[in-house]
């Protein structure tokens, strides 16, 4: 596997109780990177992981299990578990879109000062427009015009 790749991963864990008793499952993170790094990130949070059930554990055991681990936590009456997996991401319909790569435009050539009202366009002469890096005027075309209040 490349080092670019995505892991989901992902977290079922026994919801409820009694007959109400069952599984509920969600991707709680991604890790892009290789498994081995997926896998020690996926065991830092088996290992912090505190379950909403049992209320009263007597007992907690973290199993290593092939993509993945297994918490078992003993309550009074009942054990539950939370499965603790690493899965590669082969889709997700609501990523978003890649970044598309930045590509340097070139500076725009010095724009002509423009005429003041009523003067013709060819008796426009002056100094070059002084331009900032990203092409703006450093001093605006209007700055200094009195025709404008």
């Amino acid at each position: 596997m490349s080092t670019t790749t995505t892991w989901g991963l992902v977290v079922e864990t026994t919801m409820g109780t009694g007959e109400r008793k069952h599984t509920e499952a969600q991707v709680v993170a991604h890790v892009t990177g290789s498994r081995t790094e997926a896998l020690a990130e996926l065991e830092r949070r088996a290992r912090n992981h505190v379950p909403m059930h049992p209320m009263s554990p007597k007992r907690r055991r973290l199993l290593r299990a092939g993509d993945g681990f297994l918490l078992v936590v003993d309550g009074s009456w009942q054990s539950f578990v939370t499965r603790f997996t690493v899965a590669e991401l082969l889709e997700d319909s609501a990523a978003p879109p890649a970044p598309k790569p930045v590509v340097e435009a070139p500076a725009p050539a010095p724009a002509a000062p423009a005429a003041p009202p009523g003067e013709p366009a060819e008796r426009r002469v002056g100094p070059a427009v002084e331009l900032d890096a990203d092409g703006v005027p450093v001093r605006p075309a209007w700055l200094g015009r009195t025709d404008l209040t």
